[in-house]
Order: C-alpha cells, then sequence, then structure tokens
C-alpha cells in the first residue's frame, strides 16, 4: 500500500461479483482510492474526474456526495466511468443528547428497542447487559481477541467475507489508532461469552461505523441491535464526537438508528481498454441479473427466508 496524498491511497481493490449476499468471484486491480469522506461535502451532478496524473489505470471515488443520479457507464477523456452503487449514506447527529435522541423513534419503536435491551439482560442473569468498551491500546488486543471468536462464528465473516481481520497487522492498526484516541471498540457478553461486536474508527469528528458482527447463535435475542442500542448511549454520553458515520450501503438497521442521510455513490475510473470494456459489461449484466431476482423474490415474500437460511447454513 501506498501513501500517494492526503485521503489518496494506492492499494488493491476488488471489484465483487455478486448474486444478493453470495459472493460468485471478485477481480482486483491496484487501485487510486481517493475518500471524500465529509458528511457535508456535496458536489454538483457530475462528480470530480480522476487526477491528470493518475499512477494506476483505476480511479475510485469512494462514498462520494453527489446531488443526483448518475448513469451507470460513461465514457470520460480516455477513461470509463462506471459507477456500480449509489445509496444513502446514513450518520446519527451526535450534537444532542441521548434521551433528545431517543425521541425521534415512534413511542411503539422505543418500547421495542427498550424491550430488547432488557429481554437480553434478563435471559443471561444481568441487572443491565453486560457491555465492555475498548479505547486504549492494551484493551484493543483484548478486544480483538475476543472479537475474532465471535468473527468466526458470524455470518458477516463465513458469507460475506467482511469479519474483524485476524492478521497481526490489523492489531497494530488497532493500537495506533488508540494511542491517538481515535478508535471505539465494544464487545457485548451473554454471560462471560462475547456475542458481538462493533470496532469503530474516528475520522474528522466522526465514529466509522467499520466492523460489525454477532454469534448467530444469539440472533433471537438481537445482539446486534442491542449492542448499537447501547454502544450509542456510550457514544452520546462522551460528548467526542460530531457524527455517527454508517458509511456507504443501505440496510434496515442503519436507516432506523440514523438521523439523516447524504446521497453518494461508488465512482470508478477505468482507462480505456476493450478488457476494462467488457469486465464493465459482465459487472453491469452480473448486477442486472441480481437485481431481477431480487425483485421476483421479493413479490413471491421469499428474499429475507432465503437469506436468513443461507445465513444458518454457514
Amino acid at each position: 500500500m501506498t501513501e500517494i496524498a492526503e485521503r489518496q491511497i494506492v492499494k488493491p481493490v476488488s471489484l465483487k461479483f455478486m448474486l444478493g449476499d453470495l459472493r460468485l468471484f471478485s477481480l482486483e486491480y491496484e487501485t487510486l482510492v481517493i475518500d471524500p469522506h465529509g458528511l457535508n461535502r456535496a458536489y454538483n451532478a457530475e462528480p470530480p474526474g480522476p487526477p491528470p496524473q493518475a499512477p494506476c489505470d483505476v480511479v475510485l471515488l469512494r462514498s462520494c456526495p453527489v446531488s443526483g443520479p448518475l448513469p451507470r457507464f460513461c465514457w470520460s477523456r480516455g477513461w470509463i466511468r462506471y459507477v456500480p452503487s449509489q445509496y444513502q449514506r446514513y450518520y446519527i447527529d451526535l450534537s444532542s443528547t441521548f434521551d433528545e435522541y431517543m425521541a425521534k423513534f415512534s413511542a411503539k419503536s422505543r418500547a421495542t428497542l427498550i424491550r430488547k435491551v432488557r429481554k437480553f439482560a434478563q435471559t443471561f442473569g444481568a441487572v443491565d447487559p453486560p457491555v465492555r468498551v475498548y479505547r486504549h491500546p492494551a484493551e484493543l488486543r483484548e478486544f480483538h481477541r475476543l472479537a475474532r471468536e465471535v468473527s468466526r462464528r458470524s455470518y458477516q465473516e463465513r458469507l460475506l467475507d467482511a469479519g474483524l481481520p485476524a492478521p497481526d497487522g490489523f492489531r497494530e492498526r488497532l493500537a495506533d489508532l488508540a494511542r491517538r484516541d481515535a478508535v471505539r471498540a465494544y464487545l457485548l457478553f451473554a454471560g462471560d461469552r462475547p456475542v458481538a461486536y462493533l470496532c469503530c474508527p474516528a475520522n474528522d469528528g466522526a465514529l466509522i461505523y467499520q466492523y460489525v458482527g454477532f454469534d448467530p447463535e444469539f440472533r433471537a435475542y438481537s445482539p446486534g441491535t442491542v449492542l448499537q442500542h447501547l454502544a450509542l448511549e456510550s457514544i452520546f454520553a462522551e460528548r467526542e464526537f460530531s457524527y455517527f458515520d454508517f458509511t456507504e450501503g443501505e440496510g434496515a438497521h442503519k436507516q432506523f438508528f440514523s438521523t439523516g442521510s447524504v446521497s453518494c455513490a461508488d465512482v470508478y475510473y477505468f482507462r480505456r481498454s476493450v478488457s476494462k470494456t467488457c469486465m464493465i459489461a459482465s459487472h453491469l449484466a452480473t448486477n442486472a441479473l441480481s437485481e431481477t431476482a431480487g425483485r421476483i423474490l421479493d413479490r413471491l415474500n421469499l428474499k429475507t427466508a432465503i437469506r436468513r437460511r443461507m445465513r444458518l447454513q454457514q
């Protein structure tokens, strides 16, 4: 990995060919990744192009704020611009108190959240659900050891290849972030057993929702929701951060807990070539097939059931 400039990094990036939640295969390219970050940034309808002296044949503007829908594919001065995904990037404004934040929920939603938290605590013989907060280097090493136990069992790792990284280098990165007070991590316990984790690096006053997972054996007790609720209570109490950033991708969990959203897109630029054009066409076709299959399963009320079955089989 090579640093080029602030928020510009050359590193391998995999373009995944997905059918729903199932990854078919991926193609890896050395890529100049430009991360705009910043929830208050916005571009015009057209995002910026690649830098004039881009050191790679692939440039990615990750989670780039946009003002409206973009075409999936177009030519751009010797480059192919490809936009495989556009989405709402959800966030939580942390400027209020936790009680004021909870007031945004309907009475029914608040009652459901509180009931899930109490059920978890009572089921495992505690007055309050035992959540531990980790922020110092030694604590982060212990967090990593325990969270890896959960990650190995989670569908995020087994199905989506998106668990908590295992290598020593990642542990050292966490320790470095902790030395700069730039990370918060949380573990939810059922007795002495860790069952859900949340690991959030900090950037520009925002906590980043980056690594999350839970033990599927405890799915009936909503460990992810319980941990999210209790972690937010701790985050609001700190008053150290401005936003909780759910980053790219949508989902019911993010939308439910959020207080707002920004329209974003992942914008790729590929230097023009026949092979890149064919690859993009194949990726477009795979995405179209996945979206069509998803709509059909939705109409048949089968999508959620199939996704649940796939997770249980992992």
